[in-house]
């Protein structure tokens, strides 16, 4: 199965469910979808998106989640919907939002990503936003860009045989 992570403008369609940090053979998994949402008829039982997270706030505060709960009792709340997940600070901020489009709004990103959503089928497009930390690697994630530390990445749509991964160098796939 393929998975299509949308971050910023890009969009990386990857065979896994995860995705990794770490350099020279070194890695660790940080975001992880364990289940996503199926639109079912009100009399089946409802699934959600389900994942687990391994990362820290700007302030370098740690954010454990396990199957949408967290793990640890730092200082931030989790609102949770069918489709989406969301992590915030005390005082609202965003930390981090993991996201499963529906296929009209998948289909509606930019053209040269939905030519790849196309081709590529992917089981589920899934949107990160948010501005965090990845051991020493700084992820900000907004509509229009992606960076890590300071490499930006915009409007791409990349198609890889391994799963996805940061490093300090970059996206690596």
């Amino acid at each position: 199965m393929k998975y299509a992570f949308v971050i910023g403008s890009n969009a990386f369609i990857v065979p896994g469910n995860a995705i990794s940090y770490g350099d020279q053979g070194y890695g660790k998994q940080f975001l992880r979808i364990n289940s996503i949402y199926h639109d079912l008829p009100q009399s089946e039982e409802q699934t959600y998106l389900d994942i687990d997270l391994d990362i820290k706030d700007t302030d370098g505060t740690q954010v454990i989640i396990l199957g949408n709960k967290p793990a640890t009792g730092a200082p931030y709340s989790i609102e949770r919907e069918r489709n989406s997940i969301r992590v915030l600070r005390f005082d609202k901020s965003l930390i981090i939002q993991v996201h499963q489009l529906d296929d009209e709004s998948a289909m509606s990103l930019e053209h040269n990503i939905t030519a790849e959503l196309e081709v590529q089928a992917p089981v589920v497009v899934i949107r990160i936003s948010g501005e965090f930390m990845v051991d020493s690697l700084h992820i900000r994630a907004e509509n229009e860009k992606l960076f890590i530390n300071d490499n930006g990445y915009a409007t791409s749509a990349m198609v890889g045989k391994n799963d996805l991964r940061f490093t300090s160098a970059g996206v690596v796939l």
